[in-house]
This record gives structure tokens, C-alpha cells and sequence, in this order.
């Protein structure tokens, strides 16, 4: 049995990684990569929060990773194949440490193995790198507990405490593993009533929640003196109503048998779950006739397998809406698979205790007797049933993970790099740009200021653009990291006064009205102008600061960044004897110029 689970390991991962392959960084990778550039290995950087996770692990591996390949996928690639083979290694230990033996435990194996659920963890690196060390740590801690139930030996204990802080470094979700380890004590070591059960758990096995409950409280205590963000409420009944739907009829149902089958496209990140009803409905009939299949087969038992399952999504399901609902986002919460993807070790678990029973020796308090029903997963003769299970549910998520891998394959924020880094390369000595942001589909402005062009350009170090706040020629990069002429794109100055020069520049500084007002900001000031010999200058946007330039001889323009406000700009001439006009002189952002 274990060369089979080798192979389907082996399958599974082969698969992930050919996904993986299609895509590239996204989203939040480029920030996480650029402030690895910036930030090196600061206490700030590693213990600063992004998006309000506090991920200290995950944040040095990032700088680790940048500094061997910066830009490249392949190093983020093959850590992610690791990851991903070391929880599946560690899954398959501990179904074979907690389950009764037999061949039926390569059916909640493969229900985890081949979940497209999780393809967002094996593909997308800031997902990954925060989600694979949490399912990672569930598996550990869960089999330390279970170690310790049988052996009451303190040295598990220890391995208790190090998973969820393994989890933690990299994840503050993690802290859900400890509820998963106190979940699984009581669903599946403990009989009788709730509170019978509960009872059992807290005085049997208390070493255990006071390891637990310290690490908790310490991390929390230095968790929150830095988080910003405060709770959500949802706003509205059906709001939550959708979510839940969601969450469970399109989302984890129909991942647990191999969809959903169909894919809702997300930007640059990741598509979303988005069966069609029928098929929904479906999977949901599906996935309930397998629980009353194994509650009929093993009775409590199988029962209590499947309240572990929901008690635990009940807490996710609860972070999610405390975090999610209410914003921009709710509308989709509960069809993003990654917000689920740690509930699909809970299901491997939950469903190899309801096929397969769990494990009862070194246990006290001993099970009822085992069904005979039960014995229908055993033996030579339930072989091919289980092949065939097995079989119709790597179908199943093969034809999900192939269309997941369509979406996935679609990259602008590589294309846009790539182009960029190909212009650059060809570009003449002395193109200059001016800091802007890149396209809202590579990084969104959410994520500022790591979606300046500064930022994230600057793991390219010299190979990079260089960035000026002024300059006679400048360039800027358009929609597809092409360099093209550079423009302005504002509000214009009135047309001036002097016939053939607009306004003449020669002495005093010269009042020019704008169409319309800009508020106080910072903006980029462009001058086109005639001079008959070269001179200096200032201007100013209404009352803000005086910014120098130089004026040369001949029809030039120039570039300039200045913080102001209001309807005028002010420009000096300075000195004498020059002659200068302009009535070409605009304040706004930088843009590409317009083509022809």
C-alpha cells in the first residue's frame, strides 16, 4: 500500500508542478519580492505585517529565494513542489498512524492529493508560502496529539508545541491547528454526550491544552500589538446567506469529489469556483449519500468524523466572515478555494475515520465494537471498488485542475515584465522615466506603494529603469511595459496672451491660469517652450514649492515634479537677456504620449 501511495504522490505533485509551470508571480508576489529587495533582513521587514499577516518565516524565504533568482519562477516553483510533497508525505503518515490498516486509507488520501481546492497553495507563491507550513503543522500536530493520547510521553508534547509554532512563523491562521488538535481529541477519542465528551478531553489530556493555550496567548499578545485591521460585519442577512451557499455548495462540496469542474476567471490571480447550479446540487447530493453511506457504516463513529469536519469549517467559515464580509471582496468570499484550502487536510482526516475507523490501541477508554458492515472496506474484494473510487475522483480533478491551469496560464504581470525587461534592454543610454504606477492587473492599488513602478522594478537592480523627479527627454512605459515618448496628462494652461508666442518669459515671474483647478498633490509639470539662449528658471504650482530647472536654447520641453495646488502656475525666468515662450504647458500625471 505505501508503493501506491508513493505513486499517487508522486502523480499528484508531477501534476501541481505542470500547472504551476503555465503561470508565474502574481499579485502579491511582486509586492513580497520587492520589499524583500528593499527591506534585506530588518527586524521591521521580518516582523512587519503584509496584508496584515504576520508571516516572519515566510518573509525570510522570500528574501532567500529573491536572492538566488530574484525575478525567476523556477526557485518559487521548486519550493512549492517541496512543500507540497512534504505535506503529502506527512498526510499519508498520519492517516496510517491514526486509521485501521487497509487499502481504503488511499481514499481520503486522494480526496486531499488530488483537491483542486488547493491548487491556489501549490501554484501561487504568497499563497503557498503561507498555506503549505500551516497544513503542514496541522499534520504534525494532530500526529503528535494522537502520539501522545497512546503514549502519555511528554517528548510529544514538545513536537506538539514546535508544529504549531512552525505554523505560526508562517501563518498566523495557523492558531486554527490548535483547534484542530483539541477538535479531533474530542470527536474521535472520547464517547458518549457533548458534554461527557468534552469533560473527557479538557481532564485527560490537559498537558496538552496548556502547551497549546500558552503558545496561543503569547503569539496573539504580539500578534495583535501590531495588527491594524479591525473586524468586519456583514451587511446584510443574504450577504451571509450567499457566503455560506457559496462556501459549501460551490466551494467545498464539489471539491471534496473533484470539482467544481468549472472556473469563474480572476484578473491575474487565480480563477474562482463557479459550477453551474445542477452540477452544484450534484456534488452536494453526492458528497451527503457518502456521509450517510459511512454513518451506516460505522455509526457513531463515522458521525463524529463528519462533526470534526464541520466544527472545524465553522471556524473558518466564522475567521472568513469576520475578515471578508462587508468589503469590496464578499460578493466571492466563499467561492475563493485558498480561504478553504487548510479545511481539505480536516476532510482527509475526517473522511479516513469514517471509511476506515480510527486506530484504538494505547487508547484508555476503549471504542464501541467496530460494525460489521465495516468490513465492506476490507479485504481482496473491496479492492477494485476502492481502485475505482479513486480513479473517478483523480478523473474528476483532473478535468477541474486542467481548466484551473487555462486560467492560471494567463499572466499579465509576466508579459508585462518580460516586455519590459526586452525594451530596456534595447533601450539607448539616457532613457529616464518618471515614478508611475504599473497596470491595476499586475499589482492593484491596494497594495501600494509596492505597485509603483520603483517598487516593482527594483529587483532588477541595474538592469532597471532609472527614475528622475525632472528631465528634458523622458519615456514611460504603457499598458504592456512597452517605452514609448512621454507625456502628461492633466489639466492645460489658457491659451496665452501673445500672438505666435502664447507667454513671454523675460522678466518678472509670469502668472499662467489654468483651465480648471488641481488639488494640493504631487504632479508633473510639462513645459514646452522656445528660448533663444540658455538660462535658469523656477515654477511653482499656485502657492506650493519653487522648483529650479535649466532652460536651453532652441524649441525643447521639459519634465518636472512639483507639489502644489490650485488654478495657477507660476514661472521666473531668472537673470536677463533671455527670451523665452510658451503656450504648451500642462499638469498631471505622466502617460505615454498619444501615438501618430
Amino acid at each position: 500500500m505505501t508503493a501506491v501511495a508513493a505513486v499517487l504522490i508522486t502523480i499528484s505533485v508531477a501534476a501541481r508542478a505542470m500547472i504551476a509551470h503555465r503561470g508565474y508571480l502574481t499579485y502579491d508576489d511582486f509586492p513580497l519580492v520587492s520589499m524583500a529587495e528593499k527591506n534585506g533582513l530588518s527586524p521591521d521587514y521580518l516582523f512587519g505585517l503584509f496584508n496584515n499577516h504576520l508571516m516572519p518565516a515566510g518573509q525570510l524565504v522570500t528574501w532567500m529565494t529573491n536572492q538566488v533568482g530574484g525575478f525567476s519562477y523556477t526557485p518559487y516553483l521548486t519550493l512549492l513542489v517541496a512543500a507540497q510533497f512534504a505535506v503529502s508525505i506527512a498526510l499519508y503518515r498520519l492517516l496510517h498512524l491514526m486509521l485501521e490498516p487497509g487499502w481504503a486509507v488511499l481514499v481520503p488520501l486522494s480526496i486531499f492529493l488530488f483537491s483542486p481546492l488547493t491548487l491556489e497553495a501549490t501554484s501561487w507563491w504568497a499563497v503557498g508560502i503561507n498555506m503549505l507550513p500551516m497544513q503542514l503543522a496541522m499534520i504534525l500536530a494532530v500526529g503528535a496529539q494522537v502520539k501522545y493520547i497512546r503514549t502519555r510521553r511528554p517528548k510529544h508534547l514538545v513536537t506538539l508545541g514546535l508544529s504549531i509554532v512552525l505554523g505560526l512563523v508562517f501563518f498566523e491562521k495557523a492558531l486554527l491547528a490548535v483547534a484542530l488538535v483539541f477538535l479531533t481529541t474530542l470527536c474521535l477519542y472520547t464517547r458518549g454526550g457533548p458534554f461527557r465528551s468534552l469533560w473527557t478531553t479538557i481532564r485527560r489530556w490537559w498537558p496538552s491544552w496548556a502547551v497549546l493555550t500558552n503558545i496561543s496567548v503569547l503569539f496573539l499578545l504580539f500578534y495583535l500589538l501590531r495588527s491594524t485591521s479591525s473586524l468586519r460585519r456583514p451587511s446584510s442577512v443574504q450577504e451571509v446567506i450567499t457566503f455560506v451557499t457559496q462556501m459549501f455548495g460551490n466551494t467545498l462540496f464539489p471539491g471534496m469529489v473533484g470539482g467544481p469542474w468549472q472556473w469563474m476567471a480572476a484578473g491575474d490571480g487565480a480563477p474562482v469556483t463557479a459550477p453551474v447550479e445542477s452540477i452544484r446540487w450534484a456534488a452536494t447530493a453526492v458528497v451527503v449519500l457518502l456521509m450517510v453511506f459511512t454513518v451506516w457504516l460505522r455509526g457513531a463513529e463515522a458521525g463524529r468524523a463528519w462533526l470534526l469536519m464541520f466544527l472545524y469549517t465553522a471556524l473558518v467559515a466564522g475567521l472568513l466572515g469576520a475578515t471578508r464580509l462587508g468589503s469590496i471582496y464578499s460578493g466571492v468570499a466563499g467561492a475563493v478555494p485558498r480561504y478553504i484550502a487548510d479545511v481539505m487536510v480536516v476532510v482527509a482526516i475526517a473522511a479516513g475515520a469514517a471509511f476506515c475507523g480510527v486506530r484504538r490501541e494505547g487508547i484508555e477508554e476503549a471504542a464501541a465494537p467496530a460494525r460489521p458492515r465495516a468490513r465492506l472496506l476490507t479485504g481482496p474484494r473491496a479492492l477494485p471498488v476502492l481502485a475505482v473510487v479513486v480513479v473517478l475522483l483523480g478523473a474528476s480533478a483532473g478535468l477541474t485542475s486542467i481548466r484551473f491551469g487555462d486560467e492560471w496560464a494567463i499572466k499579465k504581470g509576466r508579459d508585462y515584465l518580460l516586455t519590459a525587461k526586452a525594451e530596456l534592454a534595447a533601450a539607448p543610454a539616457g532613457t529616464v522615466f518618471m515614478d508611475g504606477t504599473v497596470p491595476e492587473d499586475v499589482v492593484g492599488r491596494l497594495s501600494a506603494p509596492y505597485n509603483k513602478q520603483s517598487e516593482f522594478f527594483s529587483p532588477l537592480g541595474k538592469d532597471g529603469p532609472i527614475f528622475v523627479i525632472q528631465s528634458r527627454q523622458l519615456s514611460a512605459f504603457d499598458e504592456s511595459g512597452h517605452i514609448r515618448r512621454a507625456w502628461v496628462n492633466g489639466v492645460s494652461a489658457q491659451p496665452g496672451p501673445v500672438q505666435g508666442c502664447g507667454y513671454r518669459l523675460t522678466g518678472p515671474p509670469v502668472t499662467i491660469p489654468l483651465k480648471s483647478s488641481v488639488f494640493d498633490y504631487w504632479w508633473v509639470v510639462r513645459i514646452a517652450y522656445l528660448s533663444d539662449k540658455n538660462a535658469s528658471a523656477t515654477l511653482r504650482i499656485g502657492s506650493g514649492e519653487l522648483i529650479p530647472f535649466d532652460v536651453h536654447q532652441g524649441l525643447n520641453e521639459v519634465f518636472a515634479l512639483a507639489s502644489g495646488g490650485g488654478n495657477t502656475i507660476e514661472v521666473d525666468l531668472l537673470g536677463d537677456g533671455a527670451g523665452v515662450c510658451t503656450d504648451e504647458i500642462t499638469v498631471g500625471q505622466v502617460v505615454p504620449a498619444p501615438a501618430g
